[in-house]
């Protein structure tokens, strides 16, 4: 009935890692797990305490670090209209203040310069600084003569 014993371990650490969210005892639970298998496969105790060991000093070695790096990079996707921002395109219609178009991912977009006081010319090459409803604020790539 070691394995028994072994599943009351995995168990309470399974929830205790719910509760404190360490990435620890979720890995040492599943190597509790491995340890109530070896048990329920006949292995001795000592078998038993290997693979619970070996099982529970890789995922705190090798898993948890790795997990812990995935879980504190900022996620990179963007979408819907944030996505478009940084984003290069070309005017087809001069973009003042007010009004222009530009050709922004193999659409037409309606346009307005990010900065008030420049005027951009058709063919110029513009970096989206923002999305205003469905118009692009733009910034010329290239400096204007």
């Amino acid at each position: 009935m070691m394995w028994l014993a072994w599943l009351a371990v995995a168990v309470l650490l399974g929830v205790a890692e719910f509760f404190t969210l360490t990435l620890a005892l979720g890995l040492l639970a599943a190597a509790a797990t491995v340890a109530a298998v070896v048990a329920g496969a006949g292995g001795s105790v000592l078998l038993q305490v290997a693979a619970f060991a070996l099982t529970g000093s890789t995922g705190l070695l090798v898993v948890r670090p790795i997990a812990r790096h995935h879980l504190a990079q900022s996620p990179l996707v963007r979408d819907g209209t944030d996505a478009l921002v940084g984003r290069q395109a070309i005017v087809t219609r001069e973009v003042t203040e007010v009004r222009g178009l530009i050709r922004l991912s193999g659409e037409e977009w309606s346009a307005r310069s990010y900065d008030e006081r420049q005027v951009i010319p058709v063919g110029a090459r513009v970096d989206v600084m923002e999305i205003d409803g469905a118009t692009a604020l733009v910034y010329p790539r290239d400096p204007l003569p």
